[in-house]
Formats: C-alpha cells, structure tokens, sequence
C-alpha cells in the first residue's frame, strides 16, 4: 500500500531501516528470551533482505513511502522474527500460547493497511503485491512450525509453496501472468490456510486433528488454484 499524501515524507532508506531496527528488536528479545541457535538470527537477517532489496527495486524513487506501506512494514517485522522462529518453534514449550498470540496479532495486522490505504485513497498494485507476499511468507512459515511440531509430515509444505510454484510457472507460461479477478473464493481459501495452521501449532491441539483440518485446507487450496488456471488459461487463449 502506499500513500499520497504530502504532509509527512520519509527517504525509502530511513523507512527500511526503522524496519530494521524494528526486527532486530524483536528478534533480540526473541534471543533474550528463549535459547535460540545462530541460525534463527541469520535466518531472520537473510529474510529481512529479501523483503527490503525488492522494495528498493520496484518503489519509485524519490516518492514517500506512505503511512500505509509503513504499516505494512511493521507487520512484515513480527513476521520475520515468526517465520525466523518456526524451524527452532521446539524451544518454546508451553510458549507456544504466546507465538500463537503472536501468530494472530500478525494476521489482525493483515488488515490494518488495507484500512489505511482506503481510508487515504491510495491504494496501489505495489502496496497489493507487498501484502500479498508477506501473506505468503507468514504461512510458509506456519507451515514450517507445524512440521517441526511433528503436527503433520513434509506435505504440509505443500500449502506454502504452492504460491511460488505458481509464481515460478508463470515465468514460462505467459497465460499465468495474467491479473486475477478479485474473488471471494480466494480469501476464504486463504483465511483457512491461515488459521488451521495457526491451531496446529497450539499445545492442545492433537496431531489427528492438526493432520485432518491442514488436509482440507490443502485440498480446498489445490482446488482454488486449479479454478484459478482454468480461468487464466481459457482468458489467455481469447484473441
């Protein structure tokens, strides 16, 4: 999301690194907190990265950032620090309430700069697709928590990384890159992906469980995504 509005203006580079800052304050107190390996802190790093270098390569230079990006970028913080986490979840035992707290103050905050971009008329396609990937992150992410919680087997990555094969595909199929209508179909799909994941990974929930509601949702998934290339490829044959 961006915003228009000229009352406030930041360089890009002074936006990221307050990001930054941000991240590695929550990343520290994660460390602070919980005996967590070298690798979670360069993982987190690495993440970071490759959320900040697209940023400079597509935002347009010399324009603000906008108070709705900014949101977009705080959310992107806590999810970097979780997503960061999610191979090492194991340490937290009965923490696990608060990565689950944390988990839905995440997904609570997927709407925020929505509401602000609307709230200033200037939602764009990049603030679109920032959200989107973060959305993408955040439930890779989850997934990778869940197996390591042995909550349910490699499948389940499945339900995170069919997005980017879908990006990856398109990068050879032409049709795959056309733009996709809004669709209701999509978010509720997208809700459940979400939250199943998210009661996986809580202490009470059972592994029977975990394994039969992630199941539905990656077999609602795969039959979102067909309906969607279906749509795609009937459209990109239309003269």
């Amino acid at each position: 999301m961006d915003s228009r509005t000229r009352t406030f203006s930041l360089p890009l580079a002074a936006d990221l690194a307050w990001g930054a800052c941000l991240t590695a304050l929550l990343v520290a107190g994660s460390g602070i907190g919980f005996p967590l390996p070298v690798a979670y802190y360069v993982t987190a790093a690495l993440l970071y990265l490759a959320i900040a270098l697209p940023v400079l390569r597509y935002w347009p230079a010399g324009r603000d950032f906008g108070w709705a990006n900014r949101a977009t970028l705080v959310r992107a913080a806590l999810i970097v620090a979780l997503v960061g986490m999610a191979p090492f979840i194991t340490v937290l035992g009965n923490w696990l309430w608060l990565y689950g707290s944390l988990c839905l103050l995440a997904l609570v905050l997927d709407g925020v700069d929505g509401a602000i971009a609307r709230a200033t008329d200037s939602a764009t396609s990049f603030g679109a697709r920032f959200d989107m990937e973060l959305d993408a992150l955040f439930i890779l992410g989850l997934c990778i928590a869940v197996m390591a919680l042995e909550k349910a087997g490699a499948w389940v990555l499945a339900l995170g990384l069919m997005r980017y094969a879908f990006v990856a595909a398109g990068q050879w199929l032409a049709f795959m890159k056309l733009p996709l209508p809004e669709s209701f179909r999509r978010k509720t799909v997208c809700v459940w992906q979400v939250v199943t994941l998210m009661i996986a990974i809580l202490p009470v929930t059972s592994t029977a469980f975990a394994t039969w509601t992630l199941a539905t949702a990656l077999a609602l998934l795969c039959y979102s995504f067909l309906t969607d290339l279906r749509w795609l490829y009937q459209t990109g044959k239309q003269p």
